[in-house]
Formats: structure tokens, sequence, C-alpha cells
């Protein structure tokens, strides 16, 4: 039975149906990997580290002679996952960095078993290939900006449950791109997973169709926007929502203010420099008194200066309208009539 090598496109276009096997070492697979993938490396890292080695300093021969003696002792741990992993009922597709030697002993060790063997032509390779060339088609970005404290995330996901396109990403970072962002979020992925998870969910899209995403800078925590995406969003409409600063204040109070006073502080000290000397220690003494209006009100001084420099920045390709929270419906309408005004 002979193993089927499977394109990368007939792999995107029944990613849900497929179990991966990611043969690569540990630290391969953290970096990025296929979605869904199960990591069951064939060299852990250690082990790939010696066979490299080898493979400079005696050459392709003595480096695969020690890789299967390496993976000798391990083969029945292997099979064993293998066959655990068939209770998902759906066919297995083993995969390494280019579709090399490693998913290619990983899928005959699988296929003494009797079962129909599967690769991804071209290895993880191909699907980054593939990933990168999603970042150069053309999409319709509307682009959602507003001072800090808005709502620019939710007002997101309400267009969303209202049936229109959009990508969080500051969710796909799990980062909101502030010295605060990572408070309550789930470690940060690395940028590559993190284009990888854009990548998808941008060819889920209609591309005739509007994608509306919230205004960011090119780095969201550690995650960066790929060039090709960012050049996009540097000349997409920007839809600036004006939102009054008592309610901002309110809405950031409900989103941060059940933080541990030690970690807001640490947080704002974080933005010492830019706050200036006297308006850190002042945060900091609010925080301290349980004062946190006015330690928000504080560092709002600085995230609106920066937020106004950005409008004037970008003037020529933004316009601006009050944003309701208590009458949503009738904001998001006008948000929507602007666009159709402008398209």
């Amino acid at each position: 039975m002979q193993a089927q090598d499977l394109h990368i496109e007939e792999i995107i276009a029944q990613l849900e149906s497929f179990t991966f096997i990611d043969a690569r070492s540990e630290k391969e697979f953290a970096k990025g990997h296929l979605p869904g993938a199960f990591n069951i490396p064939l060299l852990d890292d250690d082990a790939r580290i010696e066979v490299g080695t080898l493979y400079k300093q005696q050459g392709r021969i003595e480096a695969v002679r020690k890789g299967l003696e390496l993976v000798g002792p391990i083969m029945p741990q292997l099979y064993d996952r293998y066959q655990e992993l068939l209770a998902l009922n759906k066919p297995l597709v083993f995969y390494c960095w280019r579709g090399g030697l490693r998913s290619l002993i990983s899928a005959t060790l699988f296929q003494w078993s009797g079962n129909q063997v599967r690769r991804i032509e071209g290895g993880y390779k191909s699907y980054r290939n593939w990933v990168l060339s999603q970042f150069n088609k053309k999409y319709s970005l509307q682009i959602i900006g507003g001072a800090t404290g808005s709502g620019k995330t939710e007002l997101l996901h309400l267009l969303k449950e209202k049936g229109h396109q959009i990508i969080d990403l500051e969710g796909i970072a799990h980062h909101k791109g502030s010295a605060f962002g990572s408070l309550g979020q789930l470690p940060q992925p690395s940028t590559e997973s993190f284009e990888n998870e854009l990548a998808w969910q941008l060819s889920q899209f209609d591309e005739s169709k509007p994608v509306w995403i919230e205004n960011e800078s090119r780095l969201i925590g550690n995650c960066y926007l790929p060039d090709a995406f960012w050049n996009q969003m540097l000349h997409a409409p920007i839809f600036q929502i004006d939102v009054p600063l008592n309610v901002r204040i309110e809405r950031l109070l409900i989103e941060y203010g059940h933080f541990d006073v030690a970690e807001l502080t640490q947080r704002t000290e974080i933005l010492r420099k830019k706050l200036g000397g006297q308006h850190a220690n002042y945060a900091v003494e609010m925080l301290s008194q349980g004062n946190l209006q006015e330690w928000l009100s504080t560092l709002l001084v600085y995230y609106d200066k920066t937020y106004q420099y950005g409008s004037e920045k970008n003037a020529h390709r933004s316009v601006s309208m009050p944003f309701d929270w208590n009458d949503v419906n009738d904001s998001i309408n006008q948000l929507l009539n602007q666009y159709e005004f402008r398209k």
C-alpha cells in the first residue's frame, strides 16, 4: 500500500476532515503548526540537534544511521500513539518540515498496521507558503478606530453577530495591544502561529465583501502583523467611533478594575517614561488609595494624546461619528451607512 501525498490545496479544502500528525521536534511545533495537529516527534529536540550535528560533520549516511538508532527504541510507543488517534475517526495525515524522511518513516510505521497513509506534499513548508500567499490577496478592509475604552472589540463582535465578516486581531494574538493588554489573556502565540490563524480566518471569507478589523499598531504584544496585510491596513478607510470620556472610563473600570492593584501598578510603571515622572507617581498613588477612576483618568491623558496624534496623521482616510452604547443598534446602523456612503 503506497503512501498518498496530498497537495496543500487538497488539505486546505478538507482541513477539518483529517487528523494531522506533526513529526517535527517540540520546538519546531511550538513555533507553528497546522490547525489541530498532534505533535508526535520522530526525533525530539535533543535528538534532532544530535543528528543535525552529525550530518554536518560526517554526512547524510551517518546521520540517517544515527537517526534510525535513536528512533528504534521508541517505535512501539510511536505506533501506539498513532493507533490511539484512530479513535477520532478521521484519516491520519503525516507531515514534517519539507515532507522528507521524518514524515516518511512515521507514515511507514503507521502503514505496517495495514492502514492507508497520507502525507502532505512539501510538508509544513508548503502550508507556510500557502499562509503567506493569503496576505497577498486584496481584501476590502474596513478599520474601526476610537480612543482607548471606546469598545472597538465589542463592536466588532456585534457586527459578526449581524452577519458581517470580522477579524479580531487582538483575539488571535491573545493581547489587547497596550501595557495592560496581556492581563487575563492566554499566553501569546508565536508570530508564526498568529499568521497561521489569521490566514485561515481570511481564507474563509468572501473577498468581495468588507472585512472589519480594529485599528492596531504593527505589533500586538509580541505578534507582528505580516507585511502585506499591514500594508493593506495602512491604506484602508478608518471609521473613528467617538465615545464620551466618562463612558470610556466606566467601560475600562469594568474591564480592568478587578485586577490586583500590585499587577496594575507594575503595568503602570511600564508607562513611566511616556507618562512622565509626575503623572506616573500620581497614577501609582491613586492606585494605592483605591481611586481607580482617577488612576484611569491620568493614564488616558497619555493614551488620548497618542490616539489624537494617530487620528491627525490618518485624517485623509478617516471619518468620525458619535457612538452611543445606550443605543447600539442605531449607532451600528450609522456606521454601516457611513461605509455604504464611502465605498
